[in-house]
């Protein structure tokens, strides 16, 4: 399948309902109706499971295409395409056809792992699981949950119940929407990405060892190994693809928008030419960093962890630096919401305090760069 004629069904419903998704908070159903259709949920799952066997390149390339039409829905298709990967790292041998109904589109996947408790720290559950023999009762209260109500399924992550591993650890499971109580504890109205349905959820749900992603007590591996390089390229992806969109935006307005007693376009100002030029190399240089982080990611060597340590912080802040260079180009027209930039400029801010923050980002990278462990204080 040709990646680039899949997308365009999908960026023509994004656009089409991206300021109504926006202006309303809800979730983009036309969006991810056209994401079932195209194939591109298995854009990175093996042929033989029906995916299209993509890398992250073409992950990455897709993300920042379906964030530029609507930061809700690219955000939504990076939780997925997180969730599936996990799923796929070591299918849970209980849902023989789970990889199968991902890539089809029938299945829509997300991950279910912020906690209050633990906060930005992803990789650290505090909901405990309860175990009688083999049976495993999860209790876990988590905080934002992308596609929060709507999602087949849901990666939820707790800490191994006792008598299931010689050593404390993470579990991960494979929890479908219909297995158990699982409750969207509260409305979830954001300052930007709206309509992602990132509410809080409460999963009481009876489940057994089969229904987990690997074995017990290695979900902490699996977070680092796998759920943290597609999480964090597909995130950069999204701020990079918002970035994008709000700097064509400006340009489009500051070439067409005139300054009547001088008879000049507002892209003549060498003020205003001097933002767009330092926003576009901004942009351009993070995006490169995205293209060498998703290689590397691809052919793993000694920059790896470095790179997708650093991929979302760095993506992240450019998306803070070129959206507010967007609004001050176009001004007081950027307030209103027919150039969309405002839009953007919301949105970009979430990726910066989404798990693991930015901050937390550079932290661990000066730890690796210095030769100190990642996880230890």
């Amino acid at each position: 399948m040709d990646t680039a004629t899949a997308l365009e069904p999908v960026l023509e419903a994004a656009r089409e309902h991206a300021a109504d998704v926006d202006a309303t908070g809800r979730f983009p159903t036309e969006a991810v109706a056209a994401l079932r259709e195209s194939g591109l949920l298995g854009l990175t799952l093996p042929p033989g499971v029906g995916g299209l066997g993509g890398g992250p390149s073409e992950f990455a390339h897709a993300a920042e295409r379906i964030s530029a039409a609507c930061g809700s829905t690219g955000m939504i298709y990076l939780m997925h395409v997180a969730a599936a990967m996990t799923a796929a790292s070591a299918p849970p041998p209980g849902q023989p056809k789970l990889l199968e109904a991902l890539a089809a589109g029938e299945a829509l996947g997300t991950l279910a792992f912020s906690e209050t408790g633990s906060r930005s720290h992803f990789w650290a559950p505090t909901s405990k699981a309860s175990a009688d023999g083999e049976a495993v009762g999860l209790d876990a209260a988590k905080s934002f949950v992308t596609s929060a109500g709507h999602a087949d399924l849901y990666v939820v992550s707790t800490q191994t119940p006792p008598g299931h591993a010689d050593e404390p650890g993470v579990d991960l499971y494979a929890v479908p929407a219909d297995a158990g109580t699982i409750e969207v504890s509260g409305p979830w109205s954001g300052m930007g990405l709206r309509g992602n349905a990132s509410a809080p959820m409460h999963f009481t749900v009876g489940t057994d060892p089969d229904q987990r992603i690997g074995a017990a007590a290695t979900g902490f591996g699996t977070m680092l190994e796998t759920v943290l390089p597609w999480f964090n390229l597909g995130n950069a992806a999204v701020s990079i693809g918002l970035s994008q969109d709000a700097l064509d935006a400006a340009v489009t307005h500051a070439s067409g928008s005139k300054l009547e007693h001088l008879g000049d376009s507002l892209a003549e100002l060498p003020t205003i030419r001097a933002q767009i030029a330092r926003a576009s190399i901004d942009l351009w240089a993070a995006r490169e960093y995205l293209n060498a982080a998703a290689a590397s990611l691809a052919a793993p060597d000694d920059t790896t962890t470095l790179r997708v340590l650093a991929v979302k912080a760095l993506a992240n802040d450019t998306a803070l630096r070129v959206t507010d260079t967007a609004m001050r180009v176009c001004g007081g027209a950027a307030f209103a919401k027919h150039l969309g930039i405002e839009r953007r400029f919301r949105d970009a801010r979430a990726g910066h305090v989404m798990a693991p923050t930015a901050d937390v980002l550079y932290d661990l990278y000066g730890k690796a760069a210095c030769g100190l462990p990642l996880f230890e204080s």
